[in-house]
């Protein structure tokens, strides 16, 4: 079973127009009744509602149509302001022609077309428009109470459907072209979203190459110096303080040549690795067990509120890592009491880390994250950055704000994951 395309600028323009077609002969249909009725028009009534009745089976067709897998092309879409334009004189030709109030309705068709549609296409809506208005003019049955008639106040009914006619046809243009200007706008919003997001990608693929680069450039002096840690060890046996001072100089460089082994090695399997689905606090407090192991010198408390249910969350190494870069941040700061809130909504997780140090720059908050900016002296903002990236990555974003009592408040929102989500 084939699957509705999702709806393209030309589709809902397709759409806004059946809905103005839809009421737009509602209620030529309620001004016949009323005029038949009513005003005691006299009008061949079968070739009128059978036109209304046509108009309202091409809405039906269309909507059909829109639930189809194929996308809406600009000569379609004239097809059907054509179609509209013929409805319309067919109407008109039976009720008055030139003389019918509601004439100038064929503007709304016009607009529309220059709204939406190439020039070529909205000069053809245009020239039907004049031909068919021009044709009115020369060839229609009269209506006698359209030229003759008075209302209750002595105005000519005339004037009264012009009036009416100018309501009907300024409400239609305004709700059409509002809606056109409203998805032009969303259009550019989410282009522009598009660049920035593409532009962040390029910026976080120069890191991890340049990244890449670097670990393969330190294996070298890396080897080098275990080399000569092990001469240096030799020639020191003597001192047995000596020989302690180098164990551990050589314990840390093969840690060092570990880290960069390990850096290289997961580097594809976090590419290819998918989001595992965990419970958000078991998972937020083993971060922060691995946290306090790198950093003794932070005193914290985490607080959970006591809500019903246990929120799901989507999660691999990078958003842990992204999570510790804003807890060493914050331990930068200030180590002492470091407070972390787990709090969540219907769509929503929030975790916010509030620090006691001396906060952030007002002017250069809002950059950080979209460019190598920091907070420290001697930072480059490349955690920013790339944590910022891998956030942004999972569908939610970090805020930073100078708290009323002192220190910088972090905010991070992540979506909430359901049970039966794909891990």
């Amino acid at each position: 079973m084939h699957q509705p395309l999702p709806l393209s600028t030309p589709n809902r323009n397709l759409v806004r127009l059946t809905i103005v077609r839809g009421i737009t002969w509602t209620g030529f249909l309620g001004a016949i009744i009323f005029g038949i009725e009513v005003l005691g028009f006299q009008l061949h009534v079968m070739p009128v509602i059978s036109v209304i009745i046509a108009m309202g089976l091409v809405n039906v067709a269309t909507w059909w149509r829109l639930g189809r897998p194929r996308a809406v092309t600009d000569t379609e879409y004239l097809t059907h302001l054509l179609i509209d334009v013929g409805g319309l004189s067919m109407l008109f030709y039976y009720t008055g022609g030139s003389t019918n109030p509601f004439i100038t309705y064929y503007l709304v068709p016009v607009t529309i077309a220059a709204a939406t549609l190439p020039w070529r296409y909205a000069w053809v809506i245009a020239g039907a428009s004049l031909a068919s208005y021009t044709a009115m003019m020369l060839f229609y049955e009269p209506v006698p109470q359209l030229s003759n008639g008075f209302v209750g106040t002595g105005i000519r009914l005339h004037i009264v459907g012009m009036w009416i006619n100018f309501g009907l046809s300024a409400g239609l243009v305004t709700f059409f072209i509002f809606k056109m200007a409203h998805a032009l706008r969303r259009r550019d919003l989410t282009l522009s979203r598009t660049r920035e997001t593409a532009l962040r990608n390029e910026q976080v693929l120069a890191v991890a190459t340049q990244a890449a680069g670097t670990a393969h450039e330190l294996g070298t002096p890396l080897s080098t110096m275990a080399v000569l840690l092990s001469e240096m060890r030799q020639e020191a046996q003597d001192n047995p303080l000596l020989v302690e001072d180098i164990d551990l100089l050589r314990q840390q460089v093969d840690t060092c040549k570990a880290r960069l082994q390990t850096l290289v090695a997961n580097a594809d399997r976090r590419r290819l690795a998918k989001p595992e689905i965990v419970a958000a606090e078991t998972w937020l407090r083993d971060v922060l067990q691995r946290w306090l192991v790198l950093r003794p010198d932070v005193s914290h408390h985490i607080e959970i509120p006591g809500k019903r249910g246990t929120p799901l969350i989507a999660t691999d190494t990078t958003l842990e890592q992204a999570i510790m870069n804003l807890l060493n941040n914050a331990a930068d700061a200030n180590p002492r009491d470091i407070a972390i809130t787990l709090d969540w909504t219907q769509d929503d997780i929030i975790i916010d880390i509030r620090d006691h140090g001396p906060g952030v720059s007002m002017n250069i908050a809002d950059q950080l994250g979209e460019t190598f900016i920091s907070t420290k002296s001697k930072g480059m903002g490349i955690g920013l950055f790339l944590t910022h990236a891998t956030i942004n990555r999972f569908g939610g974003g970090v805020s930073l704000y100078n708290h009323e009592e002192g220190g910088t408040l972090t905010e991070v929102k992540l979506p909430r994951a359901s049970a039966g989500a794909p891990a």
